[in-house]
């Protein structure tokens, strides 16, 4: 597993960080603590949680961990959604964040937190009282660098530009969903975190399991799986993913990892992992045999023709302007008069 640092930061994370969204739920914490350790016994150091992970547990089971591994890796979790019934119980106020990060602190039993993530953007709250806050938990050391997850291309720009204004550190990382079924993000956010210097941490690299091959084009998913449970569930659900392009996606990742004799799971996440401003993919695993065939992933280096069909089987739909055949004419420097 290789090293690359955070964002413009100096601190090196492995290239695949171990998301704990199913500590407590899916995976209980003798399986999820058996999971970090295979983790950290591969070369992984970067481990991504949140206050919400189911309804805390998720934290907690980490923090256990921590009490004996907490030298061996760097530590992400996130704030911003409910996590109680009240007013403030919720968003990126000064209020709700510094009663959130003691909470996380004392869940994961730490005194810093290595990056302190907005889970998503707050309308409701000026983007100046969130930035002094983190200045804050900067300065009294509760967390070493901030990053942002789920914000849009404007709303990144706007907040790197407001914290430059104010004197304040930038956030060195963005997490946003990236993976061969979800590739929209290159038409503005990819290149707003390259202007920013920041780097990203894709979630859902494996379009919640249609990149493994689990899921079949004329048979509706069934059984014990996330949509065989519920095939209307999220962003994900059946009917709305299962497409012709999600098909072309799937059958050439299958042609690949045919070819190179591995699973599905490795390539796709080969190729998100290796993408422009990428500093690491986060695996999300329910046990450890899961992790173990995602872990391998790391010594997977896709040929440039396998990344240019995978490239060209995946390319988003999109209308001539502004993303498309005249928007990228428009916007060339050869271009002389018009409009």
């Amino acid at each position: 597993m290789d090293f690359r640092t955070l964002g413009h930061s100096g601190c090196s994370v492995s290239s695949l960080c171990l998301g704990t969204m199913t500590f407590g739920d899916e995976s209980d914490e003798a399986t999820a603590h058996a999971m970090l350790d295979r983790y950290v016994e591969a070369g992984g150091n970067f481990i991504d949680t949140a206050d919400v992970y189911n309804d805390g547990r998720s934290e907690e089971i980490v923090g256990r961990w921590l009490s004996r591994r907490a030298a061996d890796v760097v530590v992400a979790t996130k704030a911003r959604f409910p996590t109680d019934d009240s007013p403030n119980g919720v968003g990126l106020s000064a209020r709700h964040l510094s009663s959130a990060l003691d909470a996380s602190l004392a869940r994961l039993g730490v005194e810093t937190i290595d990056l302190y993530q907005l889970h998503a953007f707050d309308p409701h709250t000026p983007i100046d009282e969130t930035l002094r806050t983190l200045d804050g938990f900067i300065r009294s050391g509760k967390i070493r660098y901030y990053g942002l997850s789920n914000f849009t291309g404007w709303q990144l720009t706007k907040l790197v530009h407001r914290a430059a204004a104010l004197n304040i550190p930038a956030p060195v990382t963005l997490q946003p969903q990236y993976n061969l079924l979800v590739r929209e993000i290159e038409w503005e956010i990819v290149p707003a975190v390259l202007d920013a210097g920041m780097g990203m941490l894709p979630w859902g690299p494996l379009g919640a399991g249609w990149l493994t091959g689990k899921y079949q084009r004329d048979q509706r998913p069934a059984g014990a799986t996330r949509l065989g449970e519920n095939p209307q569930r999220g962003m994900e659900a059946y009917d709305r993913r299962s497409t012709e392009q999600t098909w072309a996606v799937v059958e050439a990742v299958q042609q690949i990892a045919g070819q190179r004799g591995v699973p599905m799971a490795q390539v796709a996440l080969s190729w998100v992992t290796n993408r422009p401003g990428v500093t690491a993919s986060i695996l999300g695993a329910r046990t450890v045999e899961q992790l173990e065939t995602n872990l391998a992933s790391a010594g997977l280096n896709l040929t440039a023709e396998e990344t240019a069909h995978l490239d060209e089987v995946s390319l988003p739909k999109v209308a001539d302007y502004p993303y498309g055949e005249l928007g990228i004419v428009q916007r060339s420097r050869k271009l002389s008069g018009g409009r």
